[in-house]
């Protein structure tokens, strides 16, 4: 018999194994946006990711009819903020800003996921988190008044201030999903509807495309930024929410920042700025008011 402990372990590792990937995942998007439009590579990372995950539509397929009104809706809601949206404010963030910046910004989610917590599932806003929240907004605003990165514009960091909304958005969604769903079952749906949304804004930019012209090591990129993106980390995210407390999850965020930053300096080249390094100690305070918080529920 398995042990809480290993099975506490196990978890965390599984929370931070797919907030590494959607790091990765948000670096490596800036890469593909020279030979793919945003609509067209959220429309075609959707695809991609469709046909890897066809074996488990098709294992859960007779499940569907059962669901009531409000999982409908809350599986939707979840798809469109967590999957669609977050895509759509991510691809047109890193296409305004820095690599960098973007891995700043995100690494203020376990403030936001707090904030949220309390707007939509009623919890109580200590001291430590609204000091946290504070800090956080400190570090998203010496971002977009620096003016030694050129990489970077005010439009790009508040975009990527909405898909890390978004993103917070599928965490907090992920404390009600998990009770009633299998890490396959909302996969299979947050990729669904986002393949259905994008298409009339990705089939008219991939029609404008010269698709041929685009080189293989482009496509190779693309496709395990869809299975990444689509499939591999939602199952690691909810298959490690089985194993720990929901309030607990959002720490594990941080993670997130720390490979996109660490992708932007290492392989895009990018320098750390002072107000890049502030606004990541502002997160880093945060993280540890919330992680101290999160401890005692």
């Amino acid at each position: 018999m398995t042990s809480n402990a290993t099975l506490s372990f196990r978890g965390y590792a599984l929370l931070a194994c797919s907030m590494l990937l959607v790091g990765a995942y948000v670096a490596f998007s800036k890469a593909l946006l020279p030979y793919f439009p945003p609509f067209a590579l959220a429309w075609l990372r959707f695809i991609m990711a469709a046909v890897t995950m066809a074996p488990w539509l098709l294992e859960w397929r007779g499940q569907w009819r059962g669901l009531t009104t409000t999982n409908k809706w809350v599986l939707f809601s979840m798809s469109f903020f967590g999957n669609f949206l977050f895509t759509i404010c991510m691809l047109f963030g890193v296409a305004n800003t820095s690599v960098s910046a973007a891995g700043i910004i995100m690494s203020l989610l376990p403030a936001t996921i707090a904030l949220f917590s309390v707007w939509f599932l009623k919890e109580r806003l200590s001291g430590a988190v609204l000091l946290a929240i504070v800090l956080a907004v400190a570090g998203v605003a010496s971002l977009s008044l620096n003016k030694a990165d050129a990489h970077q514009t005010f439009l790009g960091n508040a975009l990527m201030v909405g898909a890390l909304g978004c993103e917070a958005m599928y965490v907090v969604g992920a404390k009600y999903l998990t009770g009633s769903f299998s890490a396959k079952q909302i996969a299979v749906s947050m990729n669904s509807t986002g393949l259905l949304l994008s298409m009339p804004l990705g089939v008219w930019q991939t029609s404008q495309m010269d698709l041929a012209a685009v080189p293989l090591h482009a496509w190779l990129l693309l496709a395990v930024y869809a299975i990444a993106a689509s499939q591999v980390a939602p199952w690691l995210w909810f298959r490690g929410l089985k194993h720990i407390p929901a309030n607990r999850a959002g720490v594990m965020t941080v993670a997130l920042p720390i490979a996109s930053a660490a992708i932007g300096v290492l392989w895009f080249k990018e320098s750390l700025t002072t107000a890049h390094v502030f606004a990541f100690i502002c997160a880093l305070i945060g993280v540890a008011l919330v992680t101290r918080v999160k401890s005692k529920v």
